[in-house]
């Protein structure tokens, strides 16, 4: 049962759900570019704001403005720049993150209670937690402040996130339901803007490839683009895209869902992000040894060959996408693959390789010849050195095995796609994104929290005193 609702009325109706962060959104878009520099503030704090009402009315609600605001605002931020100019902080990109912090008062519950202390499924998220906080403590050391704030932000505030929704979350589905009911309105939006960015950039695209430090994403060029949609780079946005698929697929079938496949399909493939295609064929592999989702995954297996097919052969853009393809067997001609190798002989052969590491103090990777940052466990090498970054995978590696095992647990197409979602995340997204920083860590954190539901933790202590014929009777009664 969702906490803290407010009672109904005709205007909780209208501040219910999700509507406050889309008119945020909005009028952030359409008015902050006259507003000038002080939009940017004004909409980190609509963001807390809307945040606070959504995790008051719903957490369901909450799940779905999170999603909304990590989906859009990105595309906000650059519409405001190309009036504004170009802000190096990217301030705006704070607002979600204070948006999921909200959720944090509701933590006291846990560290009041010795009840809720004793859940196993917290221990991998506070030992996240300490990395993090060593991770700032050596920024700090480096007298880079702001460096330790920021990286504490973005790689903390998810984690935070991910404990409160996981107190709020229960074993019947109703949140990954609420997560798969916004991606319908997502997945549409976002694909459509894909293939408009493809054909022909907006102004506030081009502007953003221009200054922006991301090399990934092509060229600010009609045809050249490697697709990120409405948010920060073809990872993110492919990510996310591969992560509604998935939802839709299995737990929205219907022609509703079918309008929001084609066009996010063709922005998926258009993103040329090879580890969002691996994730998403994994998941479904994974979904159709499962009796409860076997026929669905079957369909929505040759649902996805068919228009990766259909991409192929009957738009402008098949060329692109069939090489990029035929890439996934190139082996040793895999420029990208040889770069990631390359990452992990350039840390070794540092003075003293990353013994320590190096915070969040990160250096620009526009700047020729920064090594670039691909994968968890060069990001946790790098920021916290090898003790620690070991400490901080091996926890990453325990949430995503824990969720995964949600398949077994939960026997139904809820638990099996969550199960599904996380043996992604861990064998795909781990050594080759890092998915412990902002929009991506977040959506990681959401699905360890409804894969791990609270009401899964512990039994209730007046169970635990339970007479044991009594217990006896209330297993064969399914009571227990």
């Amino acid at each position: 049962m969702n906490q803290g609702r407010l009672k109904s009325g005709p205007v909780d109706f209208v501040l219910s759900g999700w509507l406050p962060t889309a008119l945020l959104l909005i009028v952030t878009a359409a008015v902050g570019p006259a507003m000038g520099g002080l939009s940017r503030p004004l909409f980190v704090l609509g963001c807390a704001a809307t945040g606070w009402l959504a995790w008051r009315r719903s957490t369901a609600a909450h799940v779905q403005s999170a999603i909304l605001l990590f989906a859009f605002a990105p595309l906000v931020r650059r519409i405001v720049d190309v009036t504004v100019g170009y802000d190096q902080s990217s301030i705006m990109l704070i607002g979600p993150l204070m948006f999921v912090l909200t959720s944090l008062p509701s933590l006291w519950a846990v560290l009041s209670s010795p009840e809720r202390l004793r859940n196993p499924w917290l221990i991998a998220p506070f030992i996240v937690l300490g990395c993090v906080a060593y991770g700032a403590m050596l920024s700090v050391f480096q007298n880079d402040w702001l460096g330790a704030a920021t990286g504490a932000l973005r790689w903390g505030a998810p984690v935070l996130y991910g404990l409160a929704l996981q107190q709020r979350s229960n074993s019947d589905g109703e949140l990954v339901n609420a997560m798969a009911r916004i991606f319908l309105v997502v997945l549409p939006l976002t694909g459509l803007y894909g293939i408009w960015q493809y054909v022909d950039p907006p102004a506030w695209d081009r502007f953003w490839m221009n200054y922006a430090s991301i090399l990934s994403a092509g060229y600010p060029l009609p045809y050249m683009v490697r697709v990120f949609s409405t948010m920060n780079g073809p990872a993110t946005y492919a990510t996310f895209t591969a992560t509604g698929l998935l939802l839709l697929g299995f737990l929205r079938p219907g022609w509703q869902s079918l309008i929001a496949l084609a066009p996010a399909a063709l922005g998926l493939l258009l993103s040329l992000y090879r580890t969002g295609w691996i994730a998403l064929a994994v998941a479904v592999a994974f979904c159709m040894v499962f009796r409860s989702t076997r026929r669905r995954a079957l369909a929505t297996g040759l649902g996805i060959v068919g228009a990766a097919m259909a991409a192929v052969l009957f738009t402008p853009f098949g060329d692109v996408i069939t090489d990029r393809l035929q890439s996934l067997g190139s082996g040793s001609e895999d420029g990208s693959g040889n770069e990631r190798l390359e990452e992990f002989v350039t840390l070794w052969n540092t003075p003293d390789s990353m013994v320590m590491g190096s915070g969040f103090s990160f250096t620009d990777i526009g700047v020729a010849g920064t090594m670039p940052v691909d994968g968890q466990i060069i990001a946790s090498w790098l920021t916290f050195g090898i003790p620690v970054g070991l400490l901080c995978l091996a926890a990453y590696i325990w949430v995503g095995v824990w969720s995964t095992s949600a398949a077994w647990r939960m026997p139904t197409k809820e638990g099996v796609v969550l199960g599904a979602l996380s043996l992604g995340g861990i064998l795909i997204h781990l050594p080759l994104t890092s998915i412990s920083s902002s929009e991506i860590s977040a959506l990681f954190w959401m699905i360890f929290a409804m894969a791990c539901p609270h009401d899964q933790t512990v039994r209730p202590a007046e169970d635990a005193t339970m007479p044991l014929e009594q217990t006896r009777t209330g297993i064969r009664a399914g009571r227990v």
